[in-house]
């Protein structure tokens, strides 16, 4: 490892700083120049190949093992006006890291300097730092753009922050361990006219607010309660004036499920409702979908391996916790190599306690030397020295 001013001073602090910085300067989607050029300057300070493409990739070698992992950050913010007070607060306006992926960033590149500077492992680590999670649009451009055929993979893992939960805990599960997102837009197309005589048109308000209350009949009248599927409307709006019936009136939202089946069946019964609807009140009526995120799906055996990381790390550990209704654009990678996603309690105090998306949330500091520590110990657990059993 090369000792850089950066590389020796303090561990925790360093994190810290880091992560301060990129909170002050958070950046979208797939607009990452800042971020990407200073998680590639450190990773090229530490000595590892970096590879800049779509995201960023620090490849660390050591022993003469053949198996290979990779551990993904994701990079990008929101667009959301930060409200918080504290002195690292976002300097630019209307976007904020309200999701903690600045954590995970500094996290990642802890674990990296802790990693390249006792290698005591045998084998090859990927470190992957993704953009546009958010969209769930990052991993399958960096799928698209070949790093897991640049860089062939046994095995993937991610860490996210859960606030509300104890510092450090750890949760996960195998098998589906989050949610799919499907956005729908639903346009019906009524017939306009005056507000004062109603009967001579097709108000198409009254016809998209009975959809709206169908909708959520699909959830424990179609679909058990259990199932863990939600089905939300977020936008409802008409082409109505003061005096004027709407003839147009359009629904977007998504909808959440946890298997392909589910999802199906959705999508079947929300064309059937909408489209039944229509025709009761002789309108038309189009349902259309876009699925941004698949549900993530944790191999049992890298969800074992993180059991024992968390244990080896001296991290509350929850077992076979309860699926999440959020989704996480990880599927994509966990659809092509067997992953683990897992939780890490960020606190339940202040705003580390605060929902992940709030305008007042800040990922908390304490958890940057756990988390650093939790991926040594997985790379330890996944890539031992000889003699040990992977």
């Amino acid at each position: 490892m090369k000792q850089t001013g950066w590389a020796m001073q303090d561990f925790d602090s360093r994190m810290a700083a880091l992560r301060h910085d990129l909170h002050k300067h958070p950046e979208l989607g797939f607009d990452l120049s800042r971020t990407k050029s200073i998680i590639a300057a450190r990773l090229r300070d530490l000595g590892l190949e970096v590879n800049e493409g779509v995201g960023v990739v620090g490849v660390l070698r050591a022993g003469d093992g053949n198996r290979a992992i990779g551990l993904r950050a994701d990079m990008d913010a929101l667009p959301i006006t930060e409200t918080s007070v504290h002195d690292h607060a976002s300097q630019t306006s209307g976007v904020m890291h309200a999701c903690g992926h600045d954590g995970h960033t500094a996290m990642l590149l802890g674990a990296a300097e802790r990693l390249a500077s006792d290698p005591s492992f045998q084998g090859t680590v990927v470190f992957i730092f993704q953009p546009n999670e958010e969209h769930g649009l990052g991993a399958r451009a960096m799928i698209d753009e070949g790093v897991l055929t640049q860089f062939p993979l046994d095995e993937i893992y991610a860490i996210h922050n859960l606030p509300g939960a104890p510092l450090g805990e750890v949760s996960t599960r195998a098998g589906i361990i989050c949610n799919s997102e499907t956005l729908f837009e639903i346009a019906v197309q009524g017939q306009g006219g005056h507000a004062s005589m109603p009967q001579t048109g097709v108000d198409a308000i009254t016809v998209g607010a009975e959809i709206v209350s169908a909708l959520q009949t699909i959830v424990a009248r179609k679909l058990p309660p259990a199932s863990g599927a939600v089905v939300s409307v977020t936008e409802f709006t008409a082409d109505g004036q003061r005096n004027v019936l709407p003839g147009n009136a359009v629904l977007k939202g998504d909808f959440r499920a946890r298997s392909p089946q589910d999802r199906a069946e959705i999508e079947r019964f929300m064309r059937q409702i909408a489209t039944g609807i229509g025709a009761a009140h002789g309108v038309s009526v189009t349902v259309s979908f876009d699925t941004q995120f698949v549900e993530t799906i944790n191999a049992a055996g890298p969800a074992d391996a993180v059991y024992r990381a968390a244990e080896a790390a001296n991290c509350p550990l929850i077992q076979d916790s309860a699926p999440m209704s959020f989704s996480e654009d990880f599927a994509q990678f966990a659809a092509e190599v067997p992953g683990c996603f897992l939780l890490l309690g960020n606190g339940a105090d202040g705003a580390h306690g605060q929902p992940l998306h709030a305008s007042d949330y800040d990922f908390n500091d304490a958890l940057l030397p756990i988390g650093s520590a939790f991926w040594v110990a997985l790379v330890k657990d996944r890539l031992p020295q000889h003699g040990g059993a992977a």
